[in-house]
């Protein structure tokens, strides 16, 4: 992809080096490095949403301080944020956690170890409909 998306996109993560290689995918989505943000959990991610409007987080749900499902039900408890599309990346294979995730509006998963093309096509997909 070489078109450059018109957007911000919050890699929430505890791994550096998966928070790495998941920004390098991103990029080759079409979104430009300086829309690019990154977080170590949940807390830090909520602290970068006050700074900045994010169109997308790829969200971990394994980290520690303020985890995934914690992170997205305080997001949808802000009025502002409720319109903010997750994409949970995540190891995570229970059932009734990603059903719960779900009921807070996250759309797709995706499951680590990734195809760096899978998560390229699922950034474009829920990037590509919005109006840049």
């Amino acid at each position: 992809m070489n078109a450059s998306l018109n957007c911000h996109v919050l890699v929430v993560d505890d791994s550096p080096i998966l928070r790495a290689a998941i920004k390098k995918v991103v990029k080759l989505a079409g979104v430009p490095e300086d829309r690019i943000f990154e977080a170590g959990n949940g807390v830090e991610a909520l602290e970068v949403l006050e700074t900045v409007w994010i169109d997308l987080v790829l969200l971990d749900l394994n980290m520690p301080v303020m985890d995934g499902e914690e992170f997205a039900r305080e997001l949808r408890k802000r009025d502002d944020l409720q319109d903010v599309a997750v994409v949970v990346v995540s190891t995570e294979a229970n059932r009734e956690r990603l059903e719960r995730m779900r009921a807070l509006g996250v759309e797709h998963t995706l499951r680590k170890p990734f195809e760096p093309e899978a998560l390229c096509r699922l950034i474009t997909e829920v990037l590509g409909v919005k109006p840049s």
